[in-house]
């Protein structure tokens, strides 16, 4: 574990060369409801598995998913396998990894570009990075 309380930041694509070659790694989406319908999901069929969605923060309030650390356990994550969160940009992904990470589960990644990166010159998200821009497989529900 880094300083930081959770096992460090990855690039998405770090990401998903780990998760390639360790068929144990799991990827948590941490984005609401509205984030997952509304602007895509990624898509882990390629490596024959499915990510795992479970809200970090609850709509529209916002207010952090009491339980959620019992939830990733509910969903059969154990403790030593390696967790990589997502979320738009990084930052709800991080709070998630250190929480995890104090439930003793991880090691936890964070993605630090998230889904859509960073807002572009013109303030929109999903042009210069994170999951989509790179062009790693991603699905629109």
């Amino acid at each position: 574990m880094s300083d930081q309380g959770y096992a460090g930041d990855k690039s998405v694509t770090e990401t998903y060369a780990d998760l390639k070659n360790d068929p144990n790694a799991v990827l948590i989406d941490v984005r609401t409801m509205a984030e997952w319908q509304f602007v895509g999901v990624p898509d882990l069929t390629e490596l024959d598995r499915e990510a795992m969605f479970i809200n970090w923060q609850v709509y529209p309030q916002m207010e952090i998913l009491p339980d959620f650390a019992a939830a990733v356990g509910q969903q059969g994550v154990k403790p030593g396998q390696a967790v990589y969160l997502l979320c738009r940009s990084g930052v709800r992904s991080r709070s998630a990894a250190i929480a995890l990470t104090e439930a003793g589960f991880g090691p936890c990644y964070n993605i630090a570009e998230g889904f859509e990166g960073n807002k572009d010159a013109e303030g929109h998200r999903g042009r210069t990075g994170g999951w989509k821009a790179n062009n790693l497989p991603w699905q629109q529900q």
